[in-house]
């Protein structure tokens, strides 16, 4: 080989540099896998039940709370402990409708919550919200909710009292079915070396919503299992394109949640309607178009409001296009009619006065996209109900909360509080409807051993492997593709189908090569696997709807699409198990094929 003096230089140094590297100790892409555990030697157990309620939080309680007052035989499981994991320890207000007191009807409610949503809001849930946000809020009051910062003693006292029995920290990572019929689910505990299946008439999956495991957000737990298992089983699943909207803290990366939901130590309190138009994608557009830092504000597309002369209004032309580009589209009622107060006088901290409510996040220098990201509003993805009580289009599977696509505020966040309002209130109303169709069920629930040793071993698969990519590496390149805003958050079709190239790679490629070498680092295989299949979906269903609406924006179309988009996108898998993308129209519900 004859090669010229800086040919040989290049490569002694390309040699000379990945020497170095190596030495570097970092979780590299391939390794060999030695488990400090024996995947062949996990312990299998059994248990059967009427109802299974899968997620400890405040729509998986009212979910067994409910099932069980209905005479079903309950068992709830969870990943994490009761009213101490995913979103709800860090909810400090929840919505309460007065019919007695409110300034509007239920009906006006109602429409203003489909105003500003632009429509994308289902009114059957929406009504739901507000018909029965009171009762679930009274039950709270006598267990005590609105006594502590800390949930999970209030969350027990039910739970004791009705003595329903509960399993945490196990991660549920199969739905099982036989002929056409969720009949239960399996997992694996945290904490032992066993195997659990659950043979149940009817299970409601009550597992939030998820993300890629941003920094920022306490949302670290939420992986969009439940979804993602029931989507592998045949459920239809809705509402991947919106993207929830709150910002984050350079200073501070947790902060910005504490203070749209209140301090993590202040007990919760109730709030009544303040319908608004909130944690769309107007931060995100003006940090792509003009850089960081961006001034946290109300939408302000449109009129600028009264001036006294052409001088002033000049010059609030000129702050309003500073701070508040055209962009995301806001509805008339929404928009601010004058340039924004001093952060002292911020215009949310108002609307956010009621107890609980310290203000907006950061008024000034806040870093826009990342901090809540894989998660679309609440209650705007998950399981697409099939009728009022949750149900989805599998039999005998119900979803409530984040984990049900239930619209309910649409693709916007409308109503503070009524995230928490709305988990109660569908957990309810899904328990019970659960524990008659299971007290009505007389198919006889026997799953064979076969099909669970088969789950079986797809649950271990990562501890068998010898060779293939460690989940946190995974997890790493999927967080580099899918969080940056430009990608996520500012949409347009050649990015997005960069990225899609990436996931398809790590779903075709890496994920039948994760790795696990004991009990954490397998839940986070699966954690990771399900995170990889819902970034496929997002930029799917965000390539799909070729508009911009709510949380949803497009630069290549940029306007509100009425004649074509009026309507929700639903993904399941076809005959072949590729994934499908189906347009269900706002007027289609329920009625759906």
């Amino acid at each position: 080989m004859n090669l010229s003096r800086r040919q040989f230089i290049g490569v002694a140094g390309g040699i000379a540099g990945a020497a170095a590297i190596a030495s570097i100790a970092f979780d590299a892409p391939a390794v060999v896998n030695k488990p400090d555990i024996d995947g062949s030697k996990f312990a299998q157990e059994k248990r059967e039940l009427d109802v299974l309620v899968i997620g400890g939080g405040m729509a998986g309680l009212f979910a067994a709370v409910k099932a069980h007052d209905a005479g079903a035989k309950v068992l709830m499981v969870s990943k994490g402990r009761l009213g101490s994991s995913g979103l709800t320890p860090f909810a400090k207000g929840i919505f309460s409708y007065d019919k007695q007191n409110a300034s509007m009807s239920i009906d006006e409610f109602v429409a203003k919550v489909s105003e500003s949503a632009i429509q994308t809001n289902n009114p059957v849930f929406t009504r739901q919200l507000a018909e029965h946000s009171q009762a679930r809020v009274e039950e709270l009051k006598e267990w005590g909710f609105f006594d502590s910062p800390l949930y999970n003693h209030s969350f027990m006292r039910p739970m004791n009292e009705r003595k329903i029995p509960l399993e945490e920290r196990i991660m549920i990572t199969h739905l099982l079915k036989q002929d056409g019929r969720i009949v239960g689910a399996s997992g694996f505990s945290l904490d032992e070396n066993k195997v659990i299946h659950y043979q149940a008439k009817s299970v409601i999956l009550c597992t939030g919503s998820g993300g890629f495991k941003p920094n920022g957000f306490p949302m670290c737990d939420l992986t969009h299992d439940g979804t993602i298992m029931a989507y592998k089983a045949g459920a239809k699943v809705t509402g991947k394109e919106w993207n929830d909207g709150h910002p984050g803290s350079a200073v501070n990366s947790g902060s910005s949640y504490d203070n749209w939901h209140g301090q993590v130590e202040e007990k919760p309190s109730t709030t009544t309607i303040t319908i608004n138009h909130h944690l769309g994608m107007d931060l995100n557009y003006e940090g792509y178009k003009y850089g960081a830092p961006v001034t946290m504000g109300p939408p302000m597309r449109g009129k600028t409001g009264e001036v006294n002369n052409a001088k002033e209004s000049a010059a609030t032309e000129s702050v309003i296009a500073q701070l508040m580009p055209a962009g995301p589209f806001t509805p008339e009622a929404f928009r601010m009619t004058s340039p924004p107060p001093p952060p002292s006088q911020g215009f949310l901290a108002s609307l956010l006065s009621d107890k609980g409510h310290s203000g907006p996040p950061g008024m000034g220098g806040e870093q826009v996209g990342g901090s809540s990201a894989g998660m679309a509003i609440h209650k705007a993805e998950g399981l697409v109900p099939i009728n009022e009580q949750g149900l989805s289009n599998l039999p005998g599977l119900y979803a409530a909360g984040d984990a049900l696509g239930s619209y309910m505020s649409g693709g916007i966040y409308t109503q503070i509080g009524s995230s928490l309002a709305g988990s109660a209130v569908q957990g309810a109303i899904a328990g019970e409807a659960a524990a008659k169709e299971s007290l009505n069920n007389d198919v006889k629930v026997d799953v064979s051993t076969a099909y669970l040793t088969k789950v079986s071993e797809e649950i271990l698969a990562p501890l068998k492997r010898k060779r293939g990519y460690s989940p946190a590496w995974v997890t790493q390149v999927l967080q580099s593709v899918m969080i940056p805003n430009f990608v996520l958050y500012i949409k347009k079709e050649r990015m997005m189908q960069g990225a899609l190239a990436y996931i398809e790679e790590l779903r075709e490629h890496h994920v039948p090569m994760l790795l696990a070498k004991d009990l954490h680092s397998l839940r986070l295989a699966h954690e990771t696997e399900n995170m990889i299949i819902t970034a496929e979906m997002k930029l799917k269903a965000s390539m799909m709807r070729k508009e911009s609406r709510c949380s949803h924006y497009r630069l290549d179309y940029p306007e509100i699409d009425y004649k074509n988009w009026q309507a929700w996108i639903n993904i399941d898998q076809d005959e072949n198990g590729e994934m499908r993308l189906q347009k269900q129209g706002f007027d289609q519900w329920p009625a759906f094929s």
